[in-house]
């Protein structure tokens, strides 16, 4: 499998004096807490500084390893540490977008303000409750662990729903991510123990449309220079 374009720059970034760029665990935007009742803080405690971690440390390992078969001209082994470098890649990527897509519902978590993409929204799919039952029935059909998402489709000019498996981004099928709901065991097992539908319908209630409005107008204006 090729490496993404985004990956494929992750792998290749240094800071001066020949030492590799090291990622690391961006800051939650808010309280461990702040998500409570949907998602408690102790799932994030484990989300954030355990599995998102563990995505960095593979990626700055697999790093490594590509620098040295690079160094090496191994040009097999730089194609075999691809999956790797897509796997803890696309968590780290997949994750940096999830923690911002949400806030407490006191912040206003649930709240699609008027806005264009409110607007592309109630064009496509007639209404946000129509939206976010496609996404949950898309989500709950994925085999398996993996991601389901509203993107941007540079294709049809318009908003999309698609999935992803394991860690995959939706940049590899050409889509802009917007807003991205995690179906890892991991992200909901401690709250809502095998009820992961119970899991997708609260969780809309701590989504921060104002991120993922902006994450939209972003895709807009970039694909519209094109």
């Amino acid at each position: 499998m090729l490496v993404t374009k985004t990956v494929a720059a992750l792998a290749t970034r240094r800071i001066p004096g020949s030492i590799r760029f090291k990622h690391t665990v961006p800051d939650l935007p808010y309280d461990y807490n702040e998500l409570e009742p949907v998602i408690s803080a102790k799932i994030m405690h484990l989300h954030h500084d355990k599995h998102h971690a563990a995505y960095v440390a593979g990626l700055n390992a697999a790093e490594e390893k590509l620098a040295e078969a690079q160094h090496r001209n191994d040009l097999a082994g730089q194609v075999a540490l691809q999956p790797l470098i897509n796997f803890h890649g696309g968590g780290h990527v997949n994750h940096s977008i999830f923690w911002k897509n949400l806030i407490g519902e006191k912040n206003g978590g649930g709240h699609l303000h008027a806005s264009p993409l409110k607007a592309a929204i109630e064009e496509q799919y007639g209404s946000l409750d129509t939206l976010s039952k496609l996404v949950n029935t898309k989500t709950a059909g994925i085999f398996g662990s993996g991601w389901g998402w509203i993107t941007y489709n540079p294709a049809i000019s318009g908003l999309d729903v698609i999935t992803t498996a394991n860690q995959d981004m939706p940049s590899t099928l050409g889509h802009v991510p917007l807003l991205g709901v995690d179906a890892w065991e991991h992200a909901y097992y401690l709250d809502y123990n095998n009820v992961k539908a119970d899991y997708f319908k609260n969780i809309w209630r701590v989504i921060n449309w104002k991120d993922v409005a902006k994450r939209y107008d972003e895709a807009v204006a970039h694909h519209q220079k094109k």
